[in-house]
């Protein structure tokens, strides 16, 4: 999949080069695509069974919070997910937090009654570029579309909740990579709306001004100038035994990847990276069992970084690579990277190391 863009880093990635190498994770999309409406709802379950009843470990860093999500102050005090994690555009936060309550209840009928309440945790970036982004055109039936389509295999660029996304002055999206760091995996699936296209950085060198010149002349149309704006998701998953602290120290390395690509996180960016690990659930009910296992060392944590840095880069080049050119709302357009590539450095088109 990554074939016709660098391998980041010396890390090897895992199966996939995917999120989903992390045992138990799945990703489900809806897309919706018809003339203004250009959007539509991913989803990350970290295991398919009841995660309100049995809730993994998370934590969460926000690098800069001009962003509406959901649900992110419960993790940040319990440290655990109890819903998936679904993404959107801003005006969709609303009806996916709800389908999540719904989904919530319907696995589990005490909640809100004899049970706590549940969490819902909902990510955004605004697509209201390319997407009608006031027609609220996503509902709670697309976010049970995307749960029902999970899977360890999906399709990256512009589908899902990436369909509408714009990035570096190009079509962004959806995009997802892996790394193995010793036994353990760390997988990535970003949602990249975000970025100026002078500052775009592949593997250590700066394109943007070579491929600004492309776009002028594939549009005849000058690239966007501008403070950088849009917001980027970052969810990292691992089998790493960690708990909360320590997932809240990779989450924040998310920031290296996402550096290395260009991006300072600029003032109207929601740049916003969750971790969570799969390798332990912590129990909703009282009489169950807590989870009795040792935790990785501290001094074990810095493969765990490498990974995470790498994985967040090279899924923000594989959302870039996969995303196909996108005409919506007014006729605005934005141009997939690929179509601007041909004929740069054959070393921009080398296939990533065989794992």
């Amino acid at each position: 999949m990554s074939g016709c863009m660098p391998h980041i880093g010396a890390l090897p990635a895992g199966a996939r080069n995917s999120v989903t190498d992390v045992p138990g994770v799945t990703v489900g999309q809806c897309t919706l695509a018809d003339g203004a409406c250009q959007t539509g709802v991913t989803v990350v379950l970290p295991h398919g069974g009841n995660l309100f009843a049995d809730k993994v470990p998370a934590a969460a860093t926000v690098l800069n919070g001009f962003g509406k999500s959901v649900g992110l102050v419960q993790v940040e005090e319990l440290g655990v997910l109890e819903t998936p994690i679904a993404l959107s555009n801003t005006f969709a936060v609303g009806a996916l937090s709800q389908a999540q309550i719904r989904q919530a209840i319907a696995a589990n009928p005490e909640i809100g009654r004899a049970w706590p309440t549940v969490n819902p945790l909902v990510f955004e970036c605004n697509d209201g570029y390319l997407n009608d982004i006031q027609a609220m055109a996503v509902q709670e039936a697309h976010y049970a579309q995307a749960c029902a389509a999970a899977s360890v295999d999906f399709a990256q660029g512009a589908v899902g909740a990436g369909r509408g996304m714009s990035s570096f002055g190009l079509k962004g999206g959806i995009g997802s990579a892996s790394r193995q760091a010793g036994e353990y995996h760390v997988g990535v699936l970003v949602q990249a709306n975000f970025g100026t296209l002078p500052s775009f950085t592949v593997a250590g060198a700066r394109l943007g001004g070579v491929l600004a010149e492309r776009l002028k002349a594939h549009t005849q149309a000058p690239a966007e100038c501008g403070p950088e704006k849009g917001s980027i998701i970052m969810i990292l998953a691992t089998d790493a035994p960690l708990d909360a602290r320590q997932l809240r120290r990779l989450s924040l390395r998310a920031g290296a990847g996402l550096a290395r690509t260009g991006s300072v996180f600029g003032h109207g960016s929601g740049d916003i990276a969750l971790a969570f690990s799969t390798a332990y659930t912590v129990p909703q009910q009282a009489g169950a069992s807590m989870p009795a296992l040792a935790m990785l060392h501290e001094t074990r944590l810095d493969a765990l970084f490498h990974a995470a840095a790498d994985s967040v880069e090279q899924a923000i080049l594989h959302a870039l690579w996969q995303a196909e050119t996108v005409r919506g709302r007014d006729g605005h357009q934005r141009v997939a990277l690929r179509e601007l590539m041909p004929g740069l450095p054959q070393w921009l088109q080398r296939t990533a190391p065989t794992n």
